[in-house]
């Protein structure tokens, strides 16, 4: 089991988490479409030869944007990402995948 988090403009937050949903990912138990999100803002600088969705080349860009972490089964967690890729408007999506431990954890 992994936890996948990625971050989002508020514009795509919908189009991304169900394109990854799509996927399997984010199924807890008898639950689907499970995640955790939480507004910010994120900062970048387009540098020369990138093609921004948002931005202009040399220019600091600060845009409202979602951080979303989710639930991925090892089965269905290359397809989360590639779909991650396809569905996210930016050229180069941040995200992260961390693998959990809490499956093989006696805590009862």
């Amino acid at each position: 089991m992994y936890k996948l988090c990625f971050y989002v403009p508020a514009t795509h937050l919908e189009v991304v988490k169900e394109a990854v949903f799509a996927t399997g990912a984010g199924r807890i138990g008898d639950y689907d479409s499970c995640c955790w999100q939480v507004a910010g803002q994120g900062q970048f600088r387009p540098l020369a030869g990138s093609q921004p969705f948002i931005g202009s080349h040399g220019a600091i860009e600060q845009v409202e944007e979602y951080r979303v972490e989710l639930v991925c089964a090892d089965q269905v967690v290359r397809a989360a990402v590639a779909a991650l890729y396809e569905a996210h408007p930016y050229e180069e999506p941040a995200w992260d995948l961390v693998a959990l431990a809490n499956d093989d954890l006696d805590v009862l």
